[in-house]
Formats: C-alpha cells, sequence, structure tokens
C-alpha cells in the first residue's frame, strides 16, 4: 500500500479533534471522524465513514475498510480537518 496519508497528518488530525471534538464513548467526535487511543497512548485511531484508522508508535499506519469509497470519503474528511483555520 502506497502511503497515502503523512504522518504528520494523521497526528495534526487527532489533535484537532482532541481540541475541538466533543466527548462520546468511544472517544471524541468531530466533523464524522472519531479520535480515540489505546491505553497507554502509543496507538491512536481515527474511525468514520466505515473506515478504522490504526497509527502506531513506529509511524505506521493501517486503514481497514471495505469499499473503497469509503476510504476515499474517509481521506476527504481527514484534509477538510487538517486543512481548518
Amino acid at each position: 500500500m502506497k502511503n497515502e496519508i503523512d504522518n504528520k497528518q494523521i497526528l495534526a488530525v487527532y489533535e484537532r479533534i482532541q481540541q475541538r471534538g466533543e466527548v462520546t464513548e468511544e472517544g471524541k467526535f468531530y466533523q464524522g471522524i472519531t479520535a480515540f487511543s489505546d491505553i497507554d497512548g502509543y496507538t491512536v485511531y481515527l474511525q468514520g465513514s466505515g473506515v478504522l484508522l490504526r497509527f502506531g508508535f513506529h509511524n505506521t499506519y493501517h486503514l481497514d475498510y471495505e469499499h473503497d469509497k469509503h476510504k476515499d470519503d474517509f481521506l476527504k474528511k481527514l484534509y477538510n480537518i487538517a486543512n481548518e483555520e
């Protein structure tokens, strides 16, 4: 899989959601994406549009999704959040 998302962008989106998101049972929710981490904080997750992104300790990520359309919608949301003022 080619790197479609910059690692810095993933972390920036995660931080923005943590700052601006509404608290839910799953984590913080903002602009269609839920952000949460594991208990030790070494792995962060972004979830929405039928996609789960797992970003790990060694700056690697994995996308879980069933349909390319879901992935495309998810990536658009990440881009929009990353490029907000």
